[in-house]
């Protein structure tokens, strides 16, 4: 039985059946614990620490991944939008290190009331395109720039270059992954989580603490598939270029275009489609096809 656990992985017993036969072994699995993310205005009063969000996720940069759901959720934009991270050391408190507790800098303002209307959080909200593609501009106080050119191979490359640091899911194939690379293929950082919003909001916050957002000039990988909140996330964060292993949604397609934004998605070695943005990818003359 799998109890409550804070590493990213938990070895398991479990039974293998293959052609037939049952073998006993062990075997690793990837951790899975409910993260709450607590935001304190300033200035601090105990009785205002506002429960934002409570997000089930892979243990591990726990801080990261508070930050950039705060970026992506449009709260803070800088560094110096907190004033710290910390876990909840109230010691009423079941699973401490389940709880994550933001105090916002003076001058960080800090709407309760929105996050309690729920906006557009999830994708089954039952906002209409229009009115949640509003909402990311009202957000992004500048669109996502970056002039640079991606070769066509180098972005097929992209994903075999994550394959070797995804280092948890290469020990129990049970995680998504988010990578920022810059258009050389230099690759700036990876993280890993169950969720793919997840991995992403750690890439987010990773940068935010580093005082790297905006992050123009940066391409984000995405395993799996490029939903809607998967491309307001990067819009958010200033990343121009969002490409993803499976297929992008018609909302995420008309978000990236009014964010001019380049979207690609089915990325493999030596195939992919590019659904908006094209400036960006540097492509053969000679293996364009019209249909």
């Amino acid at each position: 039985m799998i109890g409550p656990v804070n590493t990213p992985t938990e070895r398991v017993r479990l039974t293998e059946v293959r052609d037939g036969a049952a073998v006993e072994r062990d075997d690793e699995v990837a951790g899975e614990e409910p993260l709450e993310v607590r935001v304190e205005p300033f200035p601090a009063r105990p009785a205002e620490r506002f429960r934002l969000a409570v997000t089930m996720r892979t243990p591990g940069a726990d801080f990261e991944l508070a930050a950039g759901f705060l970026v992506s959720e449009g709260v803070v934009r800088r560094r110096e939008d907190l004033r710290q991270i910390a876990y909840c050391t109230d010691p009423d408190e079941p699973q401490r290190y389940n709880i994550v507790h933001v105090a916002l800098a003076p001058g960080v303002p800090f709407d309760a009331e929105r996050f309690r209307r729920n906006v557009y959080t999830t994708s089954s909200c039952g906002v209409c395109g229009k009115a949640a593609i509003e909402q990311v501009a009202a957000q992004v106080p500048r669109r996502p720039v970056g002039s640079f050119r991606v070769g066509g191979e180098l972005l097929g490359s992209l994903p075999g270059r994550i394959s070797s640091a995804q280092r948890v899911f290469g020990r129990t194939g049970g995680l998504h992954a988010a990578a920022l690379f810059r258009p050389n293929g230099e690759l700036i950082l990876l993280r890993e989580d169950v969720g793919r919003h997840n991995a992403v909001d750690k890439v987010v916050g990773t940068r935010l603490l580093a005082g790297a957002l905006p992050d123009h000039g940066t391409v984000l990988l995405v395993t799996g598939r490029a939903g809607f909140e998967l491309v307001q996330k990067a819009a958010v964060a200033g990343i121009p270029f969002l490409a993803a292993i499976g297929a992008p949604s018609t909302l995420a397609v008309s978000l990236a275009q009014a964010q001019g934004m380049t979207l690609v998605g089915f990325l493999r070695s030596g195939r992919f489609n590019v659904y908006s943005g094209s400036e960006r990818v540097e492509l053969d003359p000679v293996g364009a096809v019209s249909r």
